[in-house]
């Protein structure tokens, strides 16, 4: 009778333990949770930046262009940077529509870029292209309308040449001798 009355005592137990705990987790799913209530992020824009070189048309593979967007009140929302791939282009599609971005494009071998692009729609596709460096410019003189002094690529300063030591071959200045020969002179 022993082992019946502690079967029984056992299955007791566990019913009631049972129970108690459904009925925490039904009282805990009636509880609302009172923290910040979810708030969707705004609708992004795919923006496609295409780099190109402006002599010959070709794509600029590993030009990094840096993204730094602004929303519509003018708050800076950080900067993100990608790397053109072997097609030249730039993808990403992070930033919110409706707000403006700096777009900065950093190549080797070329002038850098920048640019203010405003986003409007879902799509934004920008192709840039990308000239050899050209003469620094100023801010501490008025640089408007100044035109480059020197042509594109890199540029090596103008150096003096070096004056040789040896002098110069003596021109001769006297009559030149005639010949006692009455051969003529060969026919060319």
């Amino acid at each position: 009778m022993q082992p019946r009355r502690s079967l029984w005592i056992s299955f007791a137990l566990v019913f009631c333990f049972v129970l108690a705990s459904s009925w925490q987790s039904s009282a805990q799913e009636e509880q609302h949770y009172r923290g910040r209530k979810y708030k969707a992020p705004p609708p992004s824009a795919r923006i496609e930046v295409e780099v190109l070189k402006k002599e010959n048309g070709k794509p600029i593979m590993n030009a990094a262009v840096v993204f730094n967007p602004f929303d519509k009140n003018g708050k800076d929302l950080g900067n993100l940077e990608v790397k053109t791939g072997p097609d030249g282009k730039a993808v990403i599609d992070v930033i919110p529509v409706g707000s403006s971005v700096n777009v900065q494009i950093i190549a080797t071998g070329f002038a850098t870029f920048a640019k203010t692009y405003q986003i409007d729609g879902p799509t934004k596709d920008i192709s840039i292209s990308m000239l050899r460096p050209r003469e620094q410019v100023s801010a501490y003189e008025n640089n408007k309308g100044k035109a480059s002094e020197r042509k594109w690529g890199v540029q090596e300063p103008i150096r003096p040449k070096p004056q040789t030591s040896t002098p110069p071959p003596a021109t001769s200045s006297a009559p030149a001798q005639k010949s006692t020969n009455n051969t003529p002179p060969p026919k060319q």
